[in-house]
This record gives structure tokens, C-alpha cells and sequence, in this order.
């Protein structure tokens, strides 16, 4: 498997159509309709967190525009994961995402950036 090594930089932009999770639906005083989380996203390279956003309040579809950067040796995969910040406990995992930097760097050839999820 293709390794990385070298400068990431990450531009977290938005999220679209989050779902609510079990814990915001048994915790909201409305119990009918559409449940709005408190959604942050953090960036991590083979399991090491590199970066986490800001937490943007009650929307199921919020803007960060947030950058990260973090120096890689030896890299297999970033991973974009979504979790609702709960006043309690531990935060509530939403959704997640893994890109290899093996198909990235063959999909973007001698380009230096990459666009997508």
C-alpha cells in the first residue's frame, strides 16, 4: 500500500443532511419533528487526532470553513468523523468517513490538492 509522507492540509467546509442520534431524540423537549443536533467534526490521520472544528449550535447542516494542517510520515488514512456535543458524558458519534491516501494521491496524479466528500 501506497504510504504519505509530508504537509496535510485539511479545509473542513460543511456538513449536509445529518440525522439526529438517539441521545439528542431522548434529550429534546420536543419530542415530534425535526431533531437539530450540536454538530463538531474532527480530523484524524491512522487514529492520531490532528484537528477538531468549532461546535456550531442546534443545525443538522452547519459551516465551518476550518482549516488543519499536521505533518505525515507514514500515512494510511484521514478519517472525518461527526459528533454531537452532549452537556454529559461522552460526545454522541453522528457519522464518519475514511479516505486513503492511496486513492487520493492516484486520483489526483501530480496535483497538489484534492477536492471532495
Amino acid at each position: 500500500a501506497m504510504k504519505f509522507n509530508g504537509y496535510l492540509k485539511v479545509r473542513i467546509g460543511e456538513a449536509v443532511g445529518l440525522q439526529p442520534t438517539r441521545w439528542s431524540l431522548r434529550h429534546s423537549l420536543f419530542r415530534k419533528g425535526y431533531q437539530l443536533l450540536d454538530p463538531y467534526v474532527t480530523v484524524s490521520v491512522d487514529q492520531v487526532r490532528v484537528g477538531q472544528t468549532s461546535t456550531k449550535q442546534k443545525t443538522n447542516k452547519p459551516t465551518y470553513n476550518e482549516e488543519f494542517s499536521a505533518t505525515v510520515t507514514d500515512g494510511h488514512q484521514i478519517e472525518l468523523s461527526v459528533f454531537h456535543d452532549t452537556p454529559i458524558g461522552y460526545d454522541d458519534f453522528v457519522a464518519n468517513c475514511t479516505l486513503h491516501f492511496q486513492d487520493l494521491l492516484r486520483s489526483t496524479g501530480l496535483s497538489d490538492s484534492f477536492e471532495g466528500w
